[in-house]
């Protein structure tokens, strides 16, 4: 069971002694991708030991009075040079199940760390 609260966004009070569906998604989001990044770098034979992947959503107004999230990824991977982290997380985002399922309806932001 988890304490519910609305976030400040949608005029919640916002205290962290309790959570949200964004912040709920950002948890899923996260794990996820970094799922579908060891998968992808499992089958090129890279190593993502040490890896890791934050999810921050966002809440922002549409046009039609409503709310939008927006996510940022930023993907840790040590191991690898930069260019090479850059392909993976690209190609790991063609593969996220989360990635897949709001491709088009939420801006979604990577950045390699």
């Amino acid at each position: 069971r988890l304490d519910l609260s609305m976030p400040k966004e949608l005029g919640g009070p916002g205290v962290a002694t309790s959570t949200n569906p964004e912040e709920l998604f950002a948890c899923g989001y996260a794990a996820c991708f970094h799922s579908a990044l060891k998968f992808v770098a499992m089958r090129q034979k890279l190593d993502t030991s040490d890896s890791t992947v934050t999810a921050q959503v966002s809440l922002f107004r549409n046009d039609a009075g409503g709310f939008k999230l927006g996510v940022a990824l930023s993907v840790a991977l040590p191991k690898l040079d930069h260019d090479t982290a850059v392909k993976l997380v690209e190609t790991a985002h063609q593969v996220c199940p989360y990635s897949n399922a709001t491709r088009g309806n939420i801006d979604v932001a990577l950045h390699v760390a």
